[in-house]
């Protein structure tokens, strides 16, 4: 029998790869990009990154898309998110 400290341990382990990816995004964003964004306005879901930044911001980001997605397989080896919007 499964008791419930292993599963929430198990959830634990989950929310804290998810701290992780969204710090190293945050970092990898900055270092190519040099646009600061807060923790609270990176979103992933269905292992797409959503950013919640001004349109300006965002443009940025796309136009150097393919570096953040090399310095992030760089990091996070292959749990890198293929997409941003």
């Amino acid at each position: 029998m499964i008791e419930i400290k292993d599963l929430l341990i198990g959830f634990n382990n989950l929310l804290f790869s998810e701290k992780i990816k969204i710090e190293a995004i945050r970092n990898v964003i900055f270092e190519v990009v040099g646009i600061e964004i807060k923790n609270q306005d990176i979103k992933i879901k269905n292992n797409i990154i959503y950013l919640n930044i001004k349109p300006i911001y965002k443009n940025e980001v796309f136009i150097k898309q393919n570096q953040i997605h090399l310095k992030l397989k760089e990091v996070l080896n292959k749990k890198s998110p293929p997409e941003i919007r």
